[in-house]
């Protein structure tokens, strides 16, 4: 989320296998097709009540008021952006959030029109960046910084992957199959060394085979807990052209990671860490702590666990959270901490409570119920902060309700 300050700094300063992989999916929604929602389950709503509820958002956060509610703007006939309202920029992580909300929610044109606008002025298309995205533009185009956010492209790659299988691919740019997996190889194809802070590195780790921070420089020598998606790097394992185990080891790299890297009794993860767990805040700006990046985490953990169910640490990780947040109280517990739980601030974010509602997917905590509550009784974020407020609101909504699923397995 708040990653200007880091960017400046930096500014300034896979084994191959046959495709498709062997391993074989055995449990979770991916093998039962299956996927619950809680609103249905522990609030008694309606059916039609979800999907009235997942209709409404769409239309306020893609077609509402231009000044108030709206987070996507189109471009003409083809093509659209979603802006940080707050920051006035357009950034890889919304860029993707985007797609994927477009893509869970059937609506192919947004999905074309998000995709072609950061193709055609997101991407490098020469030099040492190639294939990667810079992660963040004006909303006319113009790059602000050549340097990518590894969420971008994590989660772009996984939109494409599942276009691909719910739609089917076209031609050019719309061949989502072949785009994903342009992205994938430039993730694995740079020959930079982090020793140089402006050389260009890999966007995994491909010793501890883990998401780095920024592929540049000593931006490289850490991570972001929450762009640890082991769920998606199953799905690249399954449909990648090549590099198939490697994804399969980095989910599994990535889940140990989630355990190492996560406190044991408040559930909260540091901003970012290193490899092996350990919180670091290497520019100063306190990314040791719980911050705004770690409350995607629990959404991670939990969407995994549902896909996939291959770690049972997701539930302990879960309950730990909510029990937390439960005993800070409920309607009104703040958003920033320390690792051990001393509070920060003491504002109630939207997207906060969007990502615990998440987390009660993997979770047996028996107050689960309450943090659903409260998220079905949410107002959609709007104003000047709507941005990263809406987007996790929207990606909770979805999660919660069954709408975030796999296509084509």
């Amino acid at each position: 989320m708040k990653k200007i300050f880091l960017f400046v700094a930096i500014a300034a300063g896979l084994v191959a296998c046959g495709n498709p992989s062997s391993k074989t999916v055995k449990k979770g929604s991916f093998a039962s097709k299956k996927y619950p929602n809680l609103f249905t389950q522990l609030l008694g709503k309606s059916q039609a009540e979800v999907d009235q509820k997942v209709n409404d958002a769409w239309k306020q956060l893609f077609y509402g008021n231009d000044s108030t509610e709206r987070i996507y703007y189109p471009v003409g006939d083809d093509m659209g952006y979603i802006l940080d309202v707050n920051n006035n920029d357009v950034r890889s992580e919304g860029i993707s959030y985007g797609m994927m909300i477009a893509l869970q929610l059937d609506k192919k044109k947004e999905f074309d029109c998000i995709w072609k606008w950061a193709k055609t002025y997101m991407q490098h298309q020469e030099g040492q960046r190639k294939g990667f995205f810079a992660w963040h533009a004006t909303a006319d185009g113009k790059i602000l910084d050549d340097n990518s956010a590894s969420d971008g492209e994590e989660w772009m790659v996984t939109s494409l992957l599942l276009a691909s299988r719910r739609w089917g691919n076209g031609e050019g740019i719309y061949n989502y199959q072949a785009e994903a997996q342009a992205i994938l190889d430039a993730m694995l194809s740079k020959t930079g060394s982090s020793e140089s802070t402006q050389v260009v590195t890999n966007m995994f780790n491909k010793e501890k085979k883990q998401i780095v921070f920024v592929p540049v420089g000593n931006a490289d020598d850490f991570t972001d807990p929450s762009y640890h998606v082991p769920h998606f790097y199953e799905l690249w394992a399954l449909w990648a052209d090549k590099d198939n185990q490697f994804w399969s080891d980095a989910a599994d790299s990535s889940r140990a990671f989630l355990k190492r890297s996560t406190h044991p009794v408040t559930g909260l993860n540091p901003d970012y860490a290193n490899f092996d767990g350990t919180p670091t805040d290497p520019f100063g700006g306190g990314q040791s702590n719980s911050l705004y990046d770690s409350w995607r985490v629990v959404m991670n953990v939990a969407v995994d666990y549902v896909w996939f169910e291959k770690d049972q640490r997701a539930i302990e990780h879960a309950n730990h959270l909510l029990n937390f947040f439960y005993l800070q109280g409920m309607g009104h517990y703040g958003s920033l901490y320390n690792l051990d739980g001393t509070s920060l601030n003491h504002d109630h974010n939207p997207g906060l409570v969007a990502m615990n509602a998440a987390g009660c997917l993997a979770s047996t905590f028996d107050k689960r119920k309450e943090f659903v509550e409260e998220f079905w009784n949410l107002p959609l974020p709007t104003g000047h902060y709507r941005y990263y407020d809406g987007v996790l609101y929207m990606l909770g909504l979805l999660e919660v309700s069954g709408n975030f699923r796999i296509y084509g397995n």
